[in-house]
């Protein structure tokens, strides 16, 4: 592999190694519909405040959300909105596979009716 092609997988699986965690992908799905502090996440999540700071670090370093101060509170948005399309093809893969595991259970099914 040419090491521009390297780089640029590895820089891929970065962002979506960020994204591999439920709370994680909970939070770019919040951030989506609105800017949210991590007092408001705390409370949605149900962990504690050092936790989801935590979460929300790695997805900043990923590039993935933005942040602004305003007074004593962080104020995080969703810098990609468009991640949400890659979030909806991860959808449409656990909708297929859902199609297939039926299918396959149904033929099972027949098959021990016999």
């Amino acid at each position: 592999m040419k090491s521009a092609v390297r780089q640029q997988h590895v820089a891929r699986a970065k962002i979506i190694k960020a994204m591999a965690h439920p709370s994680r992908l909970f939070i770019i799905e919040e951030l989506h519909d609105k800017e949210r502090c991590v007092g408001e996440l705390t409370e949605m999540i149900g962990v504690d405040a050092s936790t989801v700071s935590k979460h929300l670090t790695v997805l900043k370093n990923a590039g993935l959300v933005m942040d602004e101060k305003r007074g004593n509170s962080i104020f995080y948005t969703l810098r990609c909105p468009c991640i949400m399309d890659f979030i909806g093809c991860v959808e449409d893969v656990l909708s297929t596979n859902a199609e297939e595991n039926a299918a396959v259970l149904k033929c099972l099914n027949r098959g021990t009716k016999k």
